[in-house]
């Protein structure tokens, strides 16, 4: 007779593999007290890894001397990323993001990388964990990081060119069609100004911009770039000035977050009259202009605006990350039910020159749900880690070198009514004078024109601060969504990028993008 005994399986254990794990660490310099952080670090993390009885340590990969800025430029982090590919790795410890990648452009692109081989990193400092948390969630905050980064590096040089329109010292990089640039002078291109004349000509006649574009592509006239001529290619140089031999700057700005936008008064505007030849007259170019404004109000087009700009919650909002054009509303048809789809502007004009296929409008609206969902759950890990950057983003440094600049021009101050009263009492010659005057001015000025910037680089942080604290207080008190709610979606969202047709990105009014995938 067989014997069947039960076995009590609580008497059994099963062996857990062990995870996987490796420490990044990296010092920018050699020297001393930098190679003693740096082994530091090292017995940190192989004591950490050791006493943990669910890790095995793999190896502790260290970089010494080597900037990070460069990821290609880390022998160290190269083979780290190599043993991942390898599959020898399950985790990675590292102190901070700025240790993994002081680029954070870089960090974003490798944590990606990284997810993808389902390998997962820690951040000591900042106690993030990608693999405790959604990775939409993770590459939000790396973005916005990386957002910001980008916004400050920039500003500097959009500083210099707004105080060369101040000077007047401004040098056009690229004159419009019927001008050319010879010996940092805007010369006129006779052949092409004959056709911009022609334009004029035809516009001041109630000819339609769209039967000029027919005639021009007929007859093989080339644009400036050997293309086609469009709509708003006629009208953009009809409203162009320059043609009147003026020049008019920063009519456009790109923002902190790299939108070009139209200048509405944002920004000041500088004239420069008289700075090179003149191809029409300011006469016919006002009658041109109100000929353009007539032919709009007879469609009933607004001047300086999109024709549908107001009709559709999306119109105007959604952005190709292609080729950088806006999308349109279109009425598809499929087995023969009909449904809404926002198409790329470019490809259905020129699909050889964008390849970025339609969208569903239905889709749009899944995601945006979605994120907003996320958001509800998740904003504690995007919007306050974003919060705390921003607070403490060297503003205090910021206000510290002004106040410092502000001691500076008291002294500049009173060098220069030292120096007046000196030449008064007759104790200066006129030369000396003049020379120590107009050197004292001309620092003068530098440090102005540097507490400008200060100023800007502050106001500009504390409006994206604002927008930030105030989208943790409505995800404090907001519900999860069922629907898209049009209100909500004008009220946070900015704009909408489509990278792909499985993958949208909604960049937030408070600087950060987070991006969605779609179904087809």
């Amino acid at each position: 007779m067989r014997k069947i005994t039960t076995l009590d399986m609580t008497t059994f254990s099963v062996v857990k593999p062990k995870q996987k794990v490796a420490a990044y660490i990296r010092v920018s310099t050699s020297n001393e007290e930098q190679l003693i952080s740096l082994e530091a670090q090292r017995r940190h993390y192989k004591t950490l890894i050791e006493n943990n009885d669910e890790w095995q340590l793999v190896d502790i990969y260290s970089d010494e001397g080597i900037t990070g800025t460069k990821k290609d430029r880390r022998p160290e982090l190269l083979r780290l990323i190599s043993d991942c590919e390898k599959g020898k790795i399950d985790l990675i410890l590292t102190k901070s993001i700025s240790r993994f990648a002081r680029n954070t452009i870089d960090c974003l692109e490798l944590v990606r990388k990284l997810m993808d081989l389902g390998v997962h990193i820690f951040f000591e400092k900042e106690n993030i964990n990608t693999n405790s948390m959604e990775s939409e969630l993770m590459l939000s905050i790396l973005s916005s990081l990386a957002e910001n980064e980008s916004v400050s590096l920039s500003e500097n040089s959009k500083w210099s060119i707004r105080q060369r329109f101040k000077r007047g010292t401004y040098k056009l990089s690229y004159p419009p069609y019927g001008y050319d640039y010879i010996d940092e002078q805007v010369i006129v291109n006779e052949e092409q100004a004959q056709v911009v004349k022609r334009i004029f000509n035809s516009v001041l006649k109630g000819v339609g911009t769209e039967r000029i574009v027919r005639q021009l592509n007929e007859e093989g006239v080339p644009t400036k770039r050997n293309g086609n001529w469009t709509g708003s290619t006629i009208r953009g140089i009809v409203k162009n000035e320059k043609y009147t031999g003026d020049v008019l700057l920063q009519k456009t700005f790109t923002d902190e977050h790299f939108n070009r936008k139209v200048n509405q008064g944002e920004l000041d505007q500088y004239l420069i009259e008289n700075h090179h030849e003149a191809i029409i007259t300011h006469a016919d170019f006002e009658a041109a202009n109100q000929m353009i404004e007539y032919q709009a109000s007879q469609k009933n087009v607004a001047v300086g605006s999109r024709k549908y700009l107001n009709r559709y919650p999306f119109s105007g909002k959604i952005e190709c990350a292609e080729c950088g054009d806006t999308f349109k509303r279109r009425i598809h048809t499929s087995t023969h039910k009909k449904y809404i789809a926002w198409c790329c502007s470019t490809h259905i004009k020129y699909r050889d020159e964008c390849s970025m296929l339609f969208i569903r409008e239905e889709r749009i609206h899944q995601a945006f749900i979605t994120m907003m969902n996320k958001l509800k759950f998740g904003y504690s890990y995007v919007l306050i880690p974003l919060s705390k950057q921003l607070e403490t983003s060297n503003q205090d440094e910021n206000y510290q070198m002004i106040s410092e600049i502000e001691t500076q021009l008291e002294v500049t101050k009173d060098e220069l009514n030292t120096l007046i009263q000196l030449m008064t009492k007759g104790f200066l010659e006129p030369a000396i004078f003049n020379q120590q005057k107009i050197e004292l001015s001309q620092k003068n000025m530098k440090l102005k024109e540097e507490r400008e910037q200060l100023l800007y680089l502050i106001n500009d942080s504390s409006n994206q601060l604002s927008e930030v604290k105030r989208l943790i207080k409505y995800f404090k008190q907001g519900i999860f969504i069922d629907a898209f709610d049009e209100e909500s979606f004008q009220d946070i969202v900015k704009k909408i990028i489509v990278y792909s047709p499985n993958e949208i990105g909604f960049h937030l009014n408070c600087g950060t993008t987070l991006r969605e995938r779609i179904d087809r």
